[in-house]
């Protein structure tokens, strides 16, 4: 399976969890000879202003990260092109599922999903669209953003309970008929992460879940890095996900 990535992503470009050194690295060394990385380029101003205000765009500029977050959001949009035809997975810092219009908080600086997702649309290339977002936190930016398009709908599980979870997960999967399905995918739900409730096994179900709803759809999907934050355990979680995602 093809896994976008960059070189740069493992900038340590703030002093948040996100960015502390050495966490992408652990992802690609679980993935590495497993997957084919490709290389993405940075989104364009023009995608990043049909998404973010300009005062916002200015915001990320003084704090001396645009470069960075426009490589990851062209990342995002490198997957979601690839996931058109086939899964895809993209391996980008910063996140992006806090960032909304014109503000952006917890670790994100631009929307990477809501800029993929909307440059897709603009090019006619889907119609409706099914997220999953399965971070442990809340994706308040992809709900400001997208919530109120009428061509995306926002699963953000919610339950203290791990089967009610995964149920949750299954039954809003098997009853969308998004022609793409596209997942913000946090790892910091894991049992050995800050949530403390999903194995690891949980992302390669969820993974199976998005990939067999894609091909009942005739449509395709793409995840994209959000949260995750014990490296220990992150890299073994996204490939879980991969895996699941190139189940046939």
């Amino acid at each position: 399976m093809k896994v976008v990535y960059h070189e740069d992503y493992n900038e340590v470009y703030s002093n948040d969890p996100a960015s502390a050194p050495g966490r992408i690295h652990a992802v690609e060394r679980a993935l590495r000879g497993k997957v084919t990385f490709v290389e993405p380029v940075a989104a364009s101003r023009e995608d990043i202003l049909h998404v973010h205000t300009p005062d916002h765009v200015r915001s990320v500029e003084r704090e001396g990260v645009y470069d960075i977050a426009a490589l990851a959001a062209g990342g995002a949009i490198k997957a979601a092109h690839i996931g058109l035809t086939e899964p895809c997975f993209a391996l980008i810092r910063p996140p992006g599922h806090h960032a909304s219009a014109g503000s952006a908080w917890g670790f994100c600086y631009f929307n990477n999903m809501s800029i993929a997702l909307e440059k897709l649309k603009r090019e006619g290339k889907i119609k409706k669209v099914f997220i999953l977002d399965f971070d442990l936190h809340y994706g308040d930016g992809n709900v400001n953003i997208l919530g109120n398009k009428g061509y995306v709908t926002i699963l953000n599980p919610a339950s203290a309970d791990r089967n009610e979870y995964l149920r949750n997960v299954q039954n809003d999967l098997r009853t969308t008929d998004a022609d793409m399905i596209a997942v913000s995918a946090g790892f910091d739900h894991h049992e050995a992460d800050w949530g403390g409730l999903l194995k690891t096994e949980d992302y390669h179900y969820m993974g199976r879940l998005v990939r067999e709803t894609a091909r009942r759809n005739n449509g395709g999907c793409f995840g994209i890095l959000e949260g995750g934050y014990n490296h220990d355990v992150l890299g073994k979680n996204v490939l879980a996900f991969i895996e699941g995602l190139e189940e046939k």
